[in-house]
């Protein structure tokens, strides 16, 4: 009983961190691109987000229980599980040491971009180009949101693997070493919009 509840909570911790979590990183990376446009697109783009109706329910349901419930669990399998690297240097189990690293780099990312953008919004801030724009002016947090959105990403696409491996959408080898070569083009992909956002603010 208690293997088969194991069982289905790590399909859900799969399932949450594509679907809405991995849907909002894509969303909120084609946001944060619109600073390479102009100043002017960036703010339409957040203030747009920012007036979706039902915002906060949005907010709450989709993306910040989703990710508390990912982010608890993923530490629960980072801390107990075994990496079999030093025993075992294949691809995939370098991947799965990676991908319990770059998950907890993605949590305290996560919580930091919140607190400095979202919570200061709560507080009566304007999220806008100007604020990304003076956070990123310190070298300290130019690096820590490069390394922050790059850990993300990866996490993202490599969870993405993994999930069409526990959802039994990639059940051949042929069929993985394909998924292997696609996520890694989406990881490849979504990093280059990751970066040239930031570097718009700067």
């Amino acid at each position: 009983m208690a293997t088969e509840r194991e069982f289905l909570l790590r399909r859900l911790h799969s399932l949450l961190g594509v679907i809405p979590v991995g849907l909002f990183l894509i969303q909120h990376l084609v946001v944060n691109h619109f600073a390479t446009k102009s100043p002017e697109a960036f703010n339409t783009a957040a203030h747009f987000m920012e007036n979706l109706p039902f915002r906060y329910v949005l907010e709450i349901f989709v993306i910040f229980l989703p990710i508390i419930f990912h982010a608890i669990y993923g530490l629960y399998i980072a801390f107990t599980a075994r990496n079999n690297v030093s025993n075992y240097g294949f691809v995939r189990n370098w991947m799965f040491m990676l991908q319990r690293f770059t998950g907890i780099i993605t949590l305290i990312f996560i919580v930091w971009h919140v607190w400095e953008t979202r919570i200061a919004a709560a507080m009566g801030a304007d999220v806008n180009y100007d604020m990304m724009a003076s956070i990123l002016s310190s070298p300290a947090m130019f690096w820590f949101y490069i390394v922050g959105v790059i850990a993300t990403i990866f996490h993202f696409a490599n969870g993405l693997w993994s999930f069409c491996v526990s959802w039994g959408i990639t059940v051949t080898p042929r069929s993985q070493q394909i998924a292997t070569y696609v996520t890694l083009g989406i990881f490849i992909a979504l990093s280059v919009v990751g970066v040239r956002a930031i570097l718009a603010f700067v």
